[in-house]
Order: C-alpha cells, then sequence, then structure tokens
C-alpha cells in the first residue's frame, strides 16, 4: 500500500505546506530507532545527508536547534526559505564529504 504524502510545516526551514519526511535525529544505524524524529521538508532532509555523515550527526547534530545553528546548514535555510514550498531543488554531497569517503 503506498503512503499518503503527509504536508505540514518543515522542522528545519519553517516553510508551511511542504511534504515532509520523518528524519531520525540521530541516526537509526547509530541506535536512534527509538529516539526523536523530527519532519523535514525533502530539500532540508536531503540537504542534510548531502552535508554530514550519519556518525557526524549522532555525535553532534542530533537536535533541530544543533542543525540550525551549523554554518553550513545556515547558508541552504537562509536560500530555501525563499523558495516556493512546490520547489525541490536538486541536492548533491559537498565537496568535502566527497573527499571523505576517499
Amino acid at each position: 500500500m503506498a503512503r499518503k504524502k503527509q504536508i505540514s510545516s518543515c522542522e528545519l526551514c519553517c516553510r508551511d505546506e511542504v511534504e515532509i519526511t520523518v528524519h531520525h535525529l540521530t541516526p537509526k544505524e547509530m541506535g536512534g530507532t527509538l529516539m526523536p524524529t523530527a519532519n523535514l521538508c525533502i530539500p532540508c532532509h536531503k540537504q542534510i545527508h548531502a552535508l554530514f555523515t550519519n556518525e557526524e550527526l549522532a555525535a553532534g547534530l542530533n537536535s533541530i536547534e544543533l542543525l540550525r545553528s551549523h554554518p553550513d546548514l545556515q547558508k541552504f535555510l537562509q536560500w530555501i526559505k525563499k523558495q516556493p514550498s512546490t520547489r525541490l531543488p536538486r541536492i548533491s554531497k559537498s565537496n568535502a564529504r566527497k573527499r571523505k569517503k576517499r
């Protein structure tokens, strides 16, 4: 059975009437299955995972406040807040994240 799209406001960028996904603030692989989650719009959720590894998220970016205060994410949030709720921008991994994988 297909899941019904959930439309709400994003807890990270605060845009209203966006399709939201559930983000585990502590990644499931790092023990976060039953820990707090946040409702995020698709662009914010993708941007988080493009910028940060699960290890980084679990170690020090496991709340909305900590995510919002990170300088790399602040630039994105300033930009996405100006975008219409229907916009789904293309998100790619940061150059720094690509270098970490090598």
